[in-house]
């Protein structure tokens, strides 16, 4: 099926209002695989959002996960593909930062959590410059995946785990970087 992009996102969005795990991760690993979600592309904008909405949720994090999935939605359909190249901040990053804030309630005129925010995009964003491109959604997704959780075991009352992860994404990126990047799996030479 040929989706588009607002298709791909109710997708995603559906998606995780049946899983129950507590595992940002997890999540990803099980909407990315799905047909709606290509291996890059803007709908990554929404999915690694929802992920930690969702991981949160799960975890006892009070949120309405339904009206926060929704919001995150709107928001993440708005940021255009290609602004990791073009604009200089990742969708992965700033789809989390979003997450952040719905799960703080936050906006421009915030004084409390604003900071802590900028404190989690600035360094999930350095991790991304620090691995280098080309661009990967899925490798951005499981960088910024891994900050979001510092952060989240830092600032709230709950804990959640990402397990070491490993890419089953890699034959299907013709720009992979191979050994540059810190979630290739490792393949045995029979």
């Amino acid at each position: 099926m040929d989706y588009t992009l607002e298709q791909r996102a109710e997708s995603i969005i559906a998606e995780c209002m049946q899983i129950n795990s507590t595992n940002p991760y997890e999540i990803f690993k099980t909407i990315a695989g799905k047909d709606c979600v290509r291996i890059h592309g803007p709908e990554h904008h929404v999915l690694d959002g929802a992920c930690i909405l969702t991981a949160f949720h799960n975890a006892g994090g009070n949120i309405d996960l339904h009206a926060a999935l929704q919001k995150l939605m709107n928001e993440g359909l708005r940021m255009p593909g290609a602004a990791c190249g073009l604009w200089g901040v990742c969708g992965a990053v700033t789809s989390i930062g979003a997450a952040l804030a719905i799960i703080d309630g936050t906006g421009p005129l915030s004084t409390e959590d604003w900071g802590n925010h900028m404190e989690y995009t600035s360094a999930a964003l350095a991790r991304l410059a620090h691995i280098g491109g080309p661009r990967c959604c899925k490798r951005d997704a499981f960088s910024s995946l891994e900050q979001a959780v510092e952060y989240i075991n830092k600032h709230y009352d709950i804990s959640l785990d990402v397990p070491s992860i490993q890419c089953d994404f890699s034959p299907q990126n013709d720009q992979c970087i191979g050994e540059r990047c810190p979630y290739r799996r490792e393949t045995s030479q029979n």
